[in-house]
């Protein structure tokens, strides 16, 4: 389905294209010192095209789909014109999506930011803003939902399948937040700035919003605080959002099963199994 995109270079927004391996070691000084990178180029405008569509026909029925995802969001069920269209666990049930979990162009850049030579998918996500919607996602830091693994050895990746910025919702950062403790985690249909009462008020909040055309992606540290806005646009703002780990995070809590209809881990097992596959290495 994906093309061989082997040619890196530069704009105006910094490195994008996998291709361009000299960029990484910039990446990384960035990544590090920002707790985010991007935009990057990851697929074509084209291969966005089978991705919406299987994002489409999920959201057409998502009652039916539901039994067979790891998490819909109740909040958007209870008040789908209020908050945003959220749900885990596509890649179970559309072709296109769980192919986007091994994407080569996705896996290796993920490893190279996050240090490590074996890579393990942990869960995917799925945002979907229509034109006009006022929902937001709150600032949060993804680990603060994450703490039954550990340690803490994840990283996201943003891919944007429409063009994005600032009117349409697109992701925002606060640069260096990955150096913060972890803070409590954010009902998903609270405020976009709820968390604000949780950090210090000495704490500088300069938020950098990155704009993204579509196939382009961030990538962010799992205590890295960011969030988005409404989309008060006239074109939608849908990402798939895939969650990936280090080969040898363990259950830190095994009280239940980590994600709903997976296998039941004992609290000290490395998270492994078809559910959570080694993607890279």
């Amino acid at each position: 389905m994906f093309a061989d995109m082997t040619e890196g270079r530069k704009s105006g927004n910094g490195f994008v294209g996998l291709g361009a391996m000299a960029a990484a070691p910039e990446l990384r000084e960035r990544f590090e010192r920002d707790g985010f990178v991007g935009p990057i180029d990851v697929l074509t405008p084209a291969e966005c095209g089978p991705v919406r569509a299987a994002i489409v026909e999920i959201l057409a029925d998502l009652p039916g789909y539901e039994p067979r995802l790891y998490e819909v969001e109740r909040a958007h069920g209870a008040r789908p014109d209020e908050v945003v269209a959220h749900f885990l666990g596509g890649w179970r049930v559309q072709q296109a999506l769980r192919e986007l979990v091994f994407e080569p162009r996705i896996t290796r850049l993920a490893a190279m930011l996050l240090g490590v030579d074996r890579l393990r998918f942990f869960h995917d996500q799925v945002f979907s803003k229509p034109p006009g919607h006022p929902g937001v996602v709150p600032w949060h830091q993804d680990y603060s939902y994450w703490q039954r693994t550990a340690p803490a050895c994840h990283i996201t990746v943003n891919l944007l399948l429409d063009d994005s910025d600032e009117d349409s919702g697109c992701l925002q950062f606060l640069p260096g937040s990955h150096r913060l403790p972890l803070l409590p985690s954010i009902p998903f249909d609270s405020d976009l700035e709820a968390i604000r009462e949780h950090i210090a008020p000495e704490i500088p909040w300069h938020p950098v919003a990155v704009p993204c055309r579509a196939g382009q992606a961030t990538l962010h540290h799992s205590y890295t605080l960011h969030g988005s806005g409404p989309n008060r646009s006239d074109r939608w703002r849908r990402a798939a959002v895939l969650n990936y780990m280090g080969a040898d995070v363990r259950v830190a809590d095994d009280s239940a099963p980590l994600l709903r209809g997976v296998p039941h881990l004992p609290k000290g097992a490395v998270v492994a199994g078809e559910c959570f596959p080694i993607v890279l290495g």
